[in-house]
């Protein structure tokens, strides 16, 4: 398959693609809620559950056949291929299910983005820092309630545009070089690394309600 060239209006659908996906569900597969109600059930803590579903994802995001499974019921976006799409949509789900164990309500606009925004992985405060939210408070539901919609289309765009220029400089960027953010190309182990560095984000972000990192101010 020839690889799309990517702008920020693409990574956004491949991104919408993915949570829609991850909310609705895909053939045979549970949902991110369903998902996270099965851990936490097995599980003594929310903690555990969240350490659980992580390790888990790691092994599914390594091997990156998912969709090609499927055949041709899933509708791919933006001519992403389907080992790439398979580790975004498995990724997504995970964000999305940890979010729902940390009790945030995946259909609310003002989530998403805070789910999209795991996938910067250790970016997540300088994109903070870069919209002027003050450090000091933590972020939780209510904080995020509160955050203008300005605001969020500032993240929005932050997002957008770090995932884009994350392996280029030029704004336009070859998928297959986008190794580290959603997917191998060249092999599981990066597939995941990430993984892991984007759980441990989701986790600090949405169930450890963050840090001073992670804070939002209630006025934004």
């Amino acid at each position: 398959m020839t690889l799309a060239k990517l702008n920020q209006e693409l990574v956004v659908k491949a991104l919408d693609w993915a949570y829609d996906k991850a909310l609705n569900g895909l053939p045979g597969t549970d949902t991110a809620e369903e998902l996270a109600e099965s851990y936490l059930r097995k599980a003594k803590s929310i903690d555990e559950a969240a350490d659980s579903l992580i390790r888990w994802q790691v092994s599914k995001s390594a091997t990156s056949g998912f969709l090609t499974g499927l055949g041709g019921i899933v509708t791919l976006p933006v001519a992403i291929p389907a080992n790439l799409a398979s580790v975004l949509y498995v990724q997504m789900r995970m964000i999305a299910a940890i979010a729902h164990m940390g009790g945030y309500d995946l259909r609310d606009d003002k989530v998403k983005t805070f789910v999209y925004m795991c996938f910067c992985g250790n970016g997540v405060k300088d994109i903070i820092k870069d919209i002027g939210i003050v450090l000091g408070q933590k972020l939780t539901k209510a904080a995020i309630e509160k955050i203008s919609g300005s605001v969020i289309t500032k993240i929005n765009q932050k997002v957008g545009f770090r995932l884009l220029t994350k392996f280029g400089s030029k704004g336009v960027v070859n998928l297959g070089k986008m190794v580290p953010l959603a997917g191998g190309l060249i092999g599981g182990t990066a597939d995941g690394v990430s993984t892991v560095a984007i759980g441990k984000v989701a986790k600090k972000m949405f169930i450890q309600n963050g840090n001073d990192d992670f804070a939002v101010p209630l006025n934004a």
